[in-house]
């Protein structure tokens, strides 16, 4: 006889959204104080992965709540809790791993040629 869960993981899913949520605003705001304290810090010797490793925590929160998140909803629609975190789990490190590639890359990118390289609206 096959026995349904009694419980769907809502409050799971609510966790992870919160956790992603709240890491993302740690990563604005860390991200926030970094650029502003680029102009005043121009020196050879600051490296963009020094600025990265500031924001790994929240970083590692937003995987860990999207995985928490995904993982989730998928048991929400049905999916067995193995299967469900099986699928989830490998979607959400590919995604923020290529994240975290693109964020370092655009950091690189805006300390070598300044943040005016990033505007798409003026044709200079």
């Amino acid at each position: 006889m096959y026995y349904f869960p009694l419980q769907p993981p809502y409050f799971l899913l609510l966790v992870g959204f919160l956790t992603a949520l709240t890491s993302g605003l740690a990563l604005s705001g860390t991200l926030k104080v970094i650029v502003q304290k680029w102009p005043s810090e121009r020196t050879e010797n600051t490296k963009p992965r020094s600025s990265l490793k500031q924001l790994l925590v929240p970083f590692i929160g937003i995987t860990g709540g999207t995985c928490l998140f995904l993982s989730s909803g998928l048991e929400i629609f049905g999916f067995p809790s193995t299967l469900a975190l099986g699928v989830g789990l490998p979607i959400s490190l590919f995604t923020c791993l290529l994240v975290w590639l693109q964020l370092g890359s655009m950091m690189t990118f805006i300390e070598r040629e300044g943040m005016q390289s990033l505007d798409l609206d003026s044709f200079s």
